[in-house]
């Protein structure tokens, strides 16, 4: 029997899970980030740690707990746990990949749509009595995607996923990724090309990279010169891959057309200047994978990489495999 800590209010099932796996769980059972220090003291004499991509634990935390032997982050990026410090320290480190890749990628061309079509702005504008009556020149032109290139930046899971939903629209798909995929090359007619060229040639960019030292601030002002001036930019990624601040500029001196941004650089602070531009912008909350179905896999998930960590076994899905002796 192993103690276990949940940084953040869980669903009920995860907990069960893991008490009828033999363990001992405490929850942070509200919304509430907790501070380093909380943290800390929470973690005290813990096994095992379940937290969430907003939870930062680095090499203070990790020295504050020698018990602690798996950390269990509930989403698929880990850019907020300094890894190799885990590593260094003999903590298994683990994310839940997988589970919430058709989600993710249904939300990213609910995104693309609504900005291409200023569908939230029409939705305000009904809301609000303005709708008077049908026009040709409707105050909420927008743009087509049918038959438009999309640019994937970054052909994982997710970015395949999109790319197979872009088939539907008639699009053409350009990627760039660390590697060529000639299987998804064949199973979905994207053609590889270079950043820039993907940059110059695509109507909508949509961004499914990692948050790491060589991705944050990607796509800033030097990207945003080379993009269409119709070019709509699409992130559920990461905040930290786009330099919100030439994003801004970009926008306001119509350098590009629009953005659906997800993920945001100061989260959860929404850009000020970005909060503030209505047409084709559309903002969210970092709802991607909300749905109940998705969320509850990804707890479950997590769960069960605690518990197979805790064994002594190495669980599903390991970030840090270097951590297990040979």
């Amino acid at each position: 029997m192993a103690d276990v800590f949940i940084s953040r209010r869980i669903f009920r099932e995860t907990i069960e899970k893991l008490e009828e796996s033999g363990h001992r769980v405490e929850v942070n059972d509200s919304s509430r980030i907790l501070p380093k220090g909380e943290l800390i003291e929470k973690i005290k004499g813990k096994s095992g740690l379940i937290c969430l991509l907003n939870d930062k634990i680095d090499t203070e935390v990790l020295d504050s707990n020698r018990d602690l032997r798996v950390i269990s982050n509930v989403a698929v990026g880990y850019d907020n746990i300094d890894v190799g410090a885990a590593t260094e320290r003999g903590v298994m480190v683990t994310n839940t990949p997988g589970v919430l890749t058709e989600t993710t990628a249904d939300f990213t061309f609910a995104l693309l749509i609504s900005a291409a079509r200023r569908i939230p702005e029409a939705d305000r504008h009904s809301r609000k009595g303005e709708f008077e009556e049908w026009e040709l020149m409707q105050p909420h032109l927008g743009v087509d995607v049918y038959g438009k290139t999309l640019g994937i930046v970054g052909m994982g899971r997710i970015g395949r996923a999109v790319a197979r939903r872009s088939k539907g629209f008639g699009m053409r798909v350009l990627y760039h990724d660390a590697r060529r995929d000639e299987e998804a090359e064949g199973e979905l007619g994207a053609k590889f090309t270079s950043f820039d060229e993907l940059l110059r040639e695509s109507d909508f960019v949509s961004i499914h990279v990692p948050l790491t030292k060589e991705t944050k601030g990607m796509l800033g002002a030097k990207e945003f010169e080379k993009m269409k001036t119709s070019a709509i930019l699409v992130n559920a990624a990461r905040g930290g891959i786009v330099d919100e601040d030439a994003l801004v500029e970009a926008l306001k001196r119509g350098k590009i057309l629009g953005a659906a941004i997800d993920t945001h650089q100061m989260e959860p602070r929404v850009h000020p200047e970005l909060a503030k531009m209505e047409k084709h912008v559309v903002l969210a909350p970092h709802i991607a994978s909300a749905s109940r179905d998705t969320r509850l896999k990804m707890a479950l998930m997590a769960a069960e990489n605690i518990i197979v960590g805790l064994k002594g076994e190495r669980p599903p899905n390991l970030v840090n495999p270097e951590v297990i002796p040979k």
